[in-house]
């Protein structure tokens, strides 16, 4: 692709970027400063995803003997499953430095032309949310990840000058929660491609243990496990969810968690066994107590409940449909016959239901 640029934009584009080429924003400071300190830095220290490791593992190892870079790799998957995180990894195991930044920071052709133009040889550049690229944007990726060059065009009239610039050879990471909604000559261009899985129990368990070990926080196997029942399957929450823990029980039990002190301060929070919270039930109750147990729209849930359908559907269905509370129909969602044992609801028939 041609890249049609003012020549001022062109000369300062790599500057600009040098300052700032790191963008993030779909987190604030405390949170990210809290996320940065528990990220593990090395395939030793990092926990679930067992079968992605071994192939990552191999496939580095690789890259490092034939002195190339990693093939492009595209993570996708929910939410919090630790995409960001396996970026930082695969830099350190490689040895180089990783750049991060959005889809939705790279709105003019100048944003992703300045980060090409800044990278060194065999560097990561990570995009979340790399779904979200506009048209223009990707179509400057082409050229740079499949031959690492870009071609640009200066001036104007008769002052209009082509210019072919060489690239350094890099990685790119892309990570999405949509698969579906990236191109089909995007998704093509990625050589690695990978989902990443819930978390079982047992594995966010170990999560748990780790975090707490490193912020100093007293736990046992069986409160860590209570915990993690209750975190969605996801790392991120279950990290949350042990700083919460440990609020309670520093003023109600000296800072030790133990099962109980688990337990009580999940249900101030209205988590309940499987993880679900008020937004989660609501969404289900409406299902089932105004549309008969479904189908209905996810924009006619959103209006009812009043969150955001785009909330619901990244956050809340991909769960609900994991552990087999939602099913999504050609007609709409439905909840499934657990749903109602889970809610305490009990089917006098096909159109009706009561609560025991």
């Amino acid at each position: 692709m041609s890249i049609i640029a003012d020549d001022n934009d062109f000369l300062n584009t790599k500057p600009q970027e040098k300052k700032n080429p790191v963008v993030k924003t779909d987190a604030n400071d405390n949170d990210r400063a809290f996320e940065n300190s528990i990220r593990p830095k090395d395939f030793n220290s990092y926990i679930g995803q067992s079968n992605l490791l071994k192939h990552l593992k191999i496939t580095i190892e690789a890259s490092k003997k034939r002195e190339k870079p990693l093939d492009h790799i595209l993570f996708y998957g929910p939410p919090g499953l630790g995409k960001t995180t396996l970026a930082g990894v695969i830099g350190n195991e490689m040895g180089v430095p990783v750049k991060i930044t959005s889809a939705p920071a790279l709105e003019r052709p100048r944003d992703i032309i300045g980060i090409l133009m800044s990278l060194e040889e065999n560097q990561i550049l990570f995009i979340d949310e790399i779904h979200r690229l506009n048209k223009v944007a990707e179509e400057i990726l082409y050229p740079a990840m499949e031959d690492f060059f870009l071609d640009m065009t200066t001036g104007k009239a008769q002052t209009v000058k082509t210019l072919r610039i060489s690239l350094p050879k890099f990685t790119l990471i892309g990570a999405t929660t949509k698969a579906g909604e990236l191109s089909g000559p995007l998704r093509d261009r990625f050589g690695i491609v990978h989902r990443l899985e819930f978390y079982s129990p047992d594995e966010l368990s170990k999560v748990i243990k780790r975090t707490a070990e490193l912020l100093d926080i007293e736990i046992d196997e069986k409160s860590a496990y209570a915990i993690a029942k209750r975190s969605r399957g996801t790392p991120r929450i279950a990290n949350r969810l042990i700083k919460r823990v440990s609020d309670y029980a520093i003023v109600k039990n000296d800072g030790k968690i133990t099962e109980d002190i688990a337990n009580k301060s999940l249900d101030i929070l209205e988590i309940d066994e499987f993880g679900l919270d008020n937004t989660d039930r609501n969404l289900l109750r409406l299902i089932i107590e105004k549309y008969d147990g479904g189908p209905v729209g996810i924009e006619t849930i959103s209006a009812a409940i009043g969150e955001d359908s785009r909330t619901l559907e990244d956050v809340c269905e991909p769960y609900l449909l994991q552990c087999g509370l939602l099913q999504r129909t050609p007609r709409g969602r439905k909840v499934t016959p657990e749903t109602y044992r889970h809610l305490g609801y009990k089917i006098l028939n096909s159109n009706q239901q009561s609560l025991f």
